[in-house]
């Protein structure tokens, strides 16, 4: 049998590479102009290998009853780690993909396809454009993991791309979303209180040593008008083998200080992340 080899290949967003993890037999690391973007294991799919990934699945995990089906929409693509995760954990769920790198997609059909009757739906798309068109209280779950490289682009961080998730959420839905920054956390903080001027329930999963400002990394946003169930969210990141703590509450305002909320005429990207942050050699 012949050994997987690496793919490279020009998509929309740069370089695209698929590289075979020599440690397990059908997973795959996928990067685009070095920056790591997914990693999927096709005989495992519950079988998440980044953190970020893993605590968006205890997002996922905790939003309904075990193995209840859902209907969610992630805006971000990639290889679609989450999605396959969710038709694994939660047979019978519906789900919209949308992602705008079309020939990464089309990569990521070729390669690393999805099986039949997985209920997954992948739509080549700007995701702030997608979710305008979007039927209202149509979703469960909204996740945004959207990164233009290593960076969240402008038009995903406003306030007017916040009441368009919650547009398009149930009233009890919840949104999770996949973002970086580092101290004074000038980035984090605005979304905070953007978020918090539409949602009336916020949580931070992060790792301590992100939180005291030591380094630069991911952080997910959890953001609901329902209460979030952060004890068991707590619990799942403290058992991971990079444990996270799950901040809320007061906690959560002190973070938000008095950051403003960003709209559209003022959004910006979040932050470069420093050199080798993110970086594979």
């Amino acid at each position: 049998m012949n050994e997987p080899v690496p793919v490279l290949r020009a998509v929309d967003g740069g370089t695209a590479k698929l590289m075979p993890d020599i440690d397990r037999e059908r997973a795959w690391l996928l990067t685009v102009d070095g920056a790591p973007q997914s990693y999927v294991d096709l005989d495992d799919p519950t079988h998440l290998e980044f953190e970020y990934a893993r605590r968006l699945a205890h997002v996922v995990d905790a939003a309904a009853g075990e193995g209840a089906p859902l209907d969610v929409v992630h805006l971000g693509g990639g290889a679609l780690t989450l999605p396959r995760y969710v038709a694994a954990t939660r047979p019978g769920s519906r789900q919209d993909v949308v992602e705008a790198d079309r020939a990464l997609l089309a990569l990521v059909a070729e390669r690393l396809p999805v099986p039949d009757g997985a209920g997954i739906t992948v739509h080549g798309a700007d995701a702030r454009a997608w979710l305008e068109a979007a039927p209202a209280r149509s979703a469960d779950l909204v996740v945004g993991d959207v990164f233009g490289g290593s960076r969240v682009p402008a038009h995903l961080t406003s306030v007017e791309y916040a009441r368009g998730v919650e547009r398009v959420l149930r009233p009890d839905g919840c949104y999770a979303a996949n973002l970086a920054d580092g101290a004074p956390f000038g980035f984090l903080r605005s979304q905070l209180a953007t978020f918090a001027a539409v949602f009336g329930e916020l949580a931070l999963i992060a790792e301590p040593a992100v939180l005291r400002g030591r380094r630069f990394g991911n952080v997910v946003l959890v953001a609901s008008h329902a209460p979030v169930d952060t004890a068991r969210l707590a619990r799942r990141a403290a058992a991971d083998a990079f444990p996270a703590r799950v901040e809320h509450g007061p906690a959560l305002a002190r973070l938000t200080g008095g950051a403003a909320v960003v709209r559209d005429v003022d959004a910006v990207p979040s932050p470069e992340p420093p050199g080798g942050a993110f970086g594979i050699g």
